[in-house]
């Protein structure tokens, strides 16, 4: 099974997936390892990417996870189209929504220094963003371990 974390910037994507795989004992792709070198430089410089800079993007980390057996994912997926694309061909995949109220992702971003997304593109994910429909769904207002505890527990649900 494929669990892909998908939520804006400032979501814990990351931390919560580095948590849950390694409970699990599965694999952990950092998706943002997957952007190509433009992207990384628009990001760095502040510039919010658009659809046409995020194809690519999706269709790298889409190949690496396409052999995958029982691995967490992390990308933001902020769009429809971005988690169809992210999870074309793939047949046992399991959606993950990771959300906060929009002050405390903005006051967690405030404090952290990401390698290449600043605090001045949260916005740009917020408006881009369209919660799935379909998925697993974590208010990750509280501490990790809650949300983790959460996820793991609705993972054996599903």
């Amino acid at each position: 099974m494929i669990v892909v974390h998908m939520g804006v910037s400032g979501a814990g994507k990351t931390t919560i997936g580095k948590l849950v795989a390694a409970r699990l004992g599965w694999r952990f792709i950092e998706g943002d390892d997957y952007h190509p070198p433009e992207n990384v430089a628009k990001m760095a410089a502040g510039i919010a990417l658009e659809d046409a800079d995020r194809w690519p993007w999706l269709e790298a980390l889409n190949r690496r996870i396409a052999a995958e057996r029982n691995a967490i994912v992390t990308c933001s997926a902020l769009k429809e189209s971005y988690r169809r694309r992210l999870l074309a061909g793939i047949a046992d995949a399991r959606l993950v929504y990771l959300h906060a109220p929009k002050p405390l992702i903005a006051a967690r971003v405030a404090e952290r220094k990401h390698k290449f997304m600043p605090a001045s593109l949260l916005e740009s994910q917020f408006a881009a963003l369209e919660p799935p429909a379909r998925a697993i769904d974590i208010d990750v207002s509280g501490e990790p371990k809650s949300s983790v505890d959460a996820l793991i527990e609705a993972l054996q649900r599903s």
